[in-house]
């Protein structure tokens, strides 16, 4: 992967990658895009820890479309074994082809030549069927399919949400992401060529291993400062008034000063944002120009009603909901209202 070719991921320098961040409207802060270079350069899996909705899934989706390469995502869960995650033999091809005598469970045990046939039919019946444990009854999983992608560009792998994965898995991804080779009994060792680019989130629901952390380089995303969701929702969501997006992400900066059970991540605000897009937009045909500054529908402040009938795009808890009364509205209402100040500084 660290060829002659200075477009390769782990050739590339921070600012030419920096500029694939921003071709994709993906907004990262220095210390992520150099954490990610390094990643790349070294060959080392990255480990992406923080809350929900931070963007970590999109990372590795960034990754794969500024290579122009496949991203082949493994999500975890709880159970997840290494033959879901590896490979399996394909058991119903397997047993039709050893009843229609086109495939043994060892070669070498195909049907032997008798007396009573002609020496045609005996050269026919001489030839030995293969075995079933072959490629053509293999079934690729995510890991197997990274490390023999079919092409000379390296694949992201993105194992997604690895917390929610058992121990006993973890102890087997240690094999992939030290050596890039897993064994497969019936084949021997598969090694990559291409090492694939592995991207690993967290979102912390419990500790991983010191030796899976050994492994990677790692990423911890803070939730995002006003600027830089401003500048997110601006990119995701252009249909968006410029003054409405930064009052959408200062109530949200509110919102997350409470002790939720669940705080709204950015993926919960650009959600927010959408569809308060689409409901001024569905609106604008009716709606009224603001009284004294003559605004239209459109640009108009967010109200507190608005905020109450959107409320599901933020927050994902009954109790949650539960907590939003007169009183945080009025303060969510002064946030936006400031907000428009924090833009014109």
């Amino acid at each position: 992967m660290t060829g002659s070719d200075p477009t390769a991921p782990a050739s590339l320098s921070e600012d030419d990658l920096r500029e694939r961040f921003e071709r994709r409207d993906y907004v990262a802060d220095a210390a992520t895009v150099t954490t990610v270079s390094l990643a790349l350069q070294l060959e080392r899996p990255l480990l992406v820890e923080g809350p929900p909705g931070s963007g970590k899934t999109e990372l590795g989706k960034v990754l794969a479309a500024a290579f122009d390469t496949e991203l082949i995502r493994l999500q975890c869960y709880e159970g997840l074994t290494a033959e879901n995650a590896l490979y399996e033999w394909n058991y119903t091809k397997q047993l039709l082809a050893i009843q229609a005598n086109e495939g043994t469970v060892a070669g070498g045990d195909g049907p032997t030549a008798t007396a009573d046939v002609d020496s045609a039919d005996r050269a026919e019946a001489s030839e030995e069927p293969g075995t079933v444990f072959d490629e053509e009854f293999l079934l690729e999983r995510p890991l197997l399919r990274a490390l023999r992608p079919g092409t000379d560009r390296p694949p992201v792998l993105l194992i997604d949400e690895i917390d929610r994965a058992d121990e006993e898995f973890e102890a087997f991804l240690l094999e992939v992401l030290s050596d890039f080779q897993v064994s497969i009994p019936e084949l021997g060792t598969v090694t990559a060529s291409h090492p694939p680019i592995v991207i690993l989130t967290s979102n912390r629901t419990r500790g991983l291993s010191d030796a899976l952390k050994r492994r990677c380089l790692y990423l911890y995303v803070e939730p995002p400062s006003f600027e830089t969701e401003y500048e997110i929702v601006r990119r995701k969501v252009p249909e968006l008034d410029a003054v409405v997006a930064a009052e959408v992400c200062a109530i949200v900066e509110r919102f997350r000063e409470e002790a939720f059970l669940k705080q709204p991540g950015v993926a919960e605000t650009l959600d927010w944002a959408r569809a308060v897009a689409r409901l001024r937009e569905s609106n604008s045909a009716d709606a009224e120009s603001a009284d004294a500054g003559g605004e239209s529908s459109a640009a108009a402040s967010i109200s507190a009603g608005e905020i109450e009938r959107t409320i599901g795009c933020l927050l994902k808890e009954a109790e949650d909901v539960d907590r939003v009364d007169t009183e945080l509205l009025e303060q969510l209402r002064d946030a936006a209202a400031a907000a428009r100040d924090r833009l014109e500084d």
